[in-house]
């Protein structure tokens, strides 16, 4: 599965790279950062970073928009819970929307694209080739909260209110779309204990995950009454490789509002995965230990 990962690389986005390296049936075939839980650039560090720990740094990472992060605490200054990553090579010539492109265009008709952040690359995109909805195998977006409350705001998750009017177009162009929204990322976490258990006998890509996790967990403590964390990247990555099943799931029309709004409104085109067949956690735990 040639796959291409568009990121704002945070503590869940690193999840899900090692994740997407873990799985034996993904290529990486080029990674693209945007603005969110920190700047593209950082982002861009971060996952070099990431890559260079993994021994992966024949995997090109873009750099794509945006200079100015949406305030995520949860994440901590650099994105990724304060951990001090090594410095890995340098970001590809190319921006995050050549990329995407080229790639589409060398796998045509294979490659998997998947957004956990901020749909500003896809969107742009879009504009840039148009042909590109006919060039994808799918396209899965983390975000939205359809029949849930928001996370940044009542009725708005963060992915999406941060730019709606890229994520207005994604879920609206005609290319195969999932969208894996806080319904059901808020629902599979993982415990301290899991934490624990992703640290022992670990690789140095495992440490610096399991690092980073003390924050996320303080920063979901309050919310969730409990020293647990959603994990909403992976998760999404999960099902993008089919290792998560979808449970319910409806083809629906999803309209985003200005203010950030995921709206369902009837049948349509996005399938919307709002629950999975069994737990998430375990085995998401389980494919990133074995690097």
């Amino acid at each position: 599965m040639h796959t291409y990962l568009d990121c704002d690389t945070g503590i869940d986005d690193a999840l899900a790279i090692a994740y997407l390296l873990a799985h034996p049936d993904v290529t990486l075939a080029g990674i693209g950062t945007v603005n969110g839980n920190t700047t593209a650039p950082q982002a861009a560090a971060n996952t070099l970073g990431l890559l260079a720990l993994a021994g992966r740094d024949d995997i090109p990472v873009a750099v794509g928009s945006g200079e100015h992060p949406y305030p995520a605490s949860v994440h901590g200054g650099n994105g990724v819970g304060g951990v001090r990553l090594p410095a890995g090579k340098d970001p590809d010539s190319r921006t995050a929307v050549e990329l995407l492109v080229e790639l589409a265009r060398r796998h045509p008709g294979e490659l998997h694209v998947l957004a956990t952040g901020p749909c500003g690359n896809l969107a742009a995109a879009l504009r840039t080739e148009p042909r590109l909805p006919e060039m994808v195998a799918s396209v899965t977006v983390m975000g939205g909260a359809v029949r849930v409350p928001g996370n940044r705001a009542p009725h708005a998750e963060a992915n999406i209110i941060h730019d709606p009017a890229a994520a207005a177009t994604v879920l609206s162009a005609p290319w195969p779309v999932t969208l894996v929204p806080l319904d059901v990322t808020m629902r599979h976490r993982w415990t301290v204990a899991d934490s624990e258990t992703l640290r022992a006998g670990g690789s140095p890509l495992r440490v610096a995950l399991a690092d980073m996790l003390p924050a996320y967990f303080d920063g979901y403590q309050d919310r969730l009454g409990a020293r647990e964390i959603p994990l909403h990247d992976p998760l999404a990555a999960a099902v993008m490789v089919g290792e998560a099943v979808p449970g319910e799931a409806p083809l629906l029309s999803i309209g985003v509002e200005a203010d950030g709004r995921t709206v369902e409104k009837g049948p349509g085109n996005v399938r919307t995965v709002l629950s999975l067949t069994a737990p998430a956690g375990p085995a998401l735990l389980s494919r990133i230990r074995t690097l």
